[in-house]
């Protein structure tokens, strides 16, 4: 009898647990189908607990055109998620006895002498002081081909920008670090970075979706591609930065610059990269543990950042990963050891998001909080009526613009074109559709004396008010 008691024991707890895994699996679908719906979502989602993916799946389309839907082996930019390859790649290069975390780098690049004593740890963990090339390298290139790696390093070279502050005496970061960092792995292993990582990283892990691609510089016919899209001005049609007419060239003609961004995944094979990071099957453990060391600035500051990871450390409980914001792609992998959990989200929209928290409250099956809140309808006409000139109660010269498009309210002023919109969460209440997530919300309030006052908060704080008379 004990014999059978033990074996409905464990059935029973099998059960429980396959029951709970389950609710999370369908809480975790529920909130991804919801962010589609709302316009905050568009892309790939893979978490995993304990070694078990909890769920994985896409939403929206990869491809407007064509209306390919997006899943879980479809391809996105990394953006700057694609540091930590570059990161790991450097201490491949150390393991080989071909560099030192402490050499200066003009041992590599020679014609960078204006900043000499920049150490590779520098470029690292951001520590540099090197300027961020998508400052103004990007503001005075030319725009008449598409540029790369030689020639930001030529611009450093030829202008003698100075250090904006010495080597290791604060963290700053700086996308040319990376940019740097690529073009030295190219350089002492002589080989181009796409095929450096893929000797050393791709092809031994098995990620069969993962390469650098440069797709205006070295356009390709790639299979289940997801293609980055943000909106057109007064309307939800989605365009790519390709597209004619649009004002925004700098992912056009940077396209050929890499390190800092151009790496290309799947959710899955970022799985398979994650774990074998935690598995220690490509690094040592004591390799890692240098990967992602939070190390100190010369004034004893923690410096949160290792070699193309954020860090943090909760009693010996590491956690680590990166977001990315890039060509209209939003991306974000996250390991943490406490818990054993991955979570990888890869959006290619411009407004996508990666909702960290609501995911957190699922797995560990606490309630949803409002950090995303639920769109509700309503009619056209409740929505326009609270269209118009609203004039800033500080600045009277100001007016703030609300107009109506699609079931959605869109603000912008009379001096700028903010172009953000808004859809309904209550009949009064409107929340913002915003790059990242951004917590923005615009409450309408019928005064006494007929007109109308609309106030604007972000994150509960008041950042700006008008009236409509």
């Amino acid at each position: 009898m004990r014999h059978k008691y033990i074996v409905f024991s464990i059935s029973l707890l099998s059960s429980i647990f396959c029951f709970a895994q389950k609710q999370k699996t369908e809480r975790l679908d529920s909130l991804f189908s919801s962010l589609s719906e709302q316009n905050q979502f568009n892309g790939s989602v893979l978490i995993a607990e304990k070694g078990e993916i909890i769920y994985k799946g896409g939403k929206g389309y990869s491809n407007v055109i064509t209306n390919e839907k997006n899943n879980s082996e479809t391809i996105f930019e990394l953006a700057s998620c694609s540091k930590q390859f570059i990161g790991v790649g450097i201490a491949l290069l150390h393991r080989e006895n071909k560099i030192n975390f402490t050499d200066d780098i003009t041992l590599y690049i020679p014609e960078s002498s204006n900043f000499k004593g920049v150490k590779i740890y520098d470029l690292l963990r951001h520590t540099s002081g090197i300027p961020e090339f998508l400052g103004d390298f990007r503001k005075n290139w030319k725009n008449n081909k598409i540029a790369t790696n030689e020639d930001v390093i030529k611009y450093y070279s030829n202008t003698k920008d100075t250090l904006q502050f010495s080597p290791n005496s604060q963290h700053q970061y700086s996308n040319t670090n990376y940019v740097f960092l690529a073009t030295i792995i190219e350089r002492v292993s002589k080989q181009d970075i796409g095929k450096y990582l893929a000797k050393n990283i791709f092809n031994p892990l098995k990620m069969n979706r993962t390469f650098v691609y440069n797709r205006r510089l070295n356009p390709k016919k790639v299979k289940n591609y997801a293609y980055g899209y943000s909106w057109a001005k007064n309307s939800f049609d989605k365009i790519i930065e390709d597209d004619k007419g649009k004002e925004n060239t700098a992912s056009y003609y940077m396209d050929g610059v890499v390190g800092s961004a151009k790496i290309n995944s799947t959710v899955e094979d970022m799985y398979k990269w994650m774990n074998a990071l935690k598995n220690n099957t490509l690094l040592t453990k004591e390799e890692f543990n240098e990967v992602i060391k939070i190390s100190e600035t010369n004034n004893n500051k923690k410096n949160l950042y290792g070699f193309g990871f954020e860090v943090r450390n909760n009693n010996d409980k590491i956690s680590y990963g990166h977001t990315g914001s890039w060509d209209n792609y939003i991306t974000f992998t996250h390991y943490n050891s406490k818990n054993d959990r991955t979570i990888i989200v890869l959006n290619n929209f411009k407004n996508g998001v990666y909702p960290y928290d609501t995911i957190l409250e699922i797995l560990d099956n606490k309630q949803r909080s409002n950090e995303f809140v639920k769109k509700i309808n309503l009619s056209q006409d409740d929505i326009k009526k609270f269209t118009g000139d609203y004039i800033d109660l500080k600045n009277p010269s100001e007016k703030h613009l609300i107009t109506y498009l699609d079931n959605h309210l869109v603000y912008n002023t009379n001096k700028l074109d903010w172009d953000m919109r808004f859809f309904p969460t209550s009949v009064n209440t409107f929340q913002a559709i915003r790059q990242g997530g951004t917590d923005g919300v615009i409450t309408f309030i019928k005064q006494d004396d007929g007109t109308m006052k609309m106030e604007m908060t972000q994150y509960g704080q008041n950042i700006g008010n008008g009236i409509r008379k």
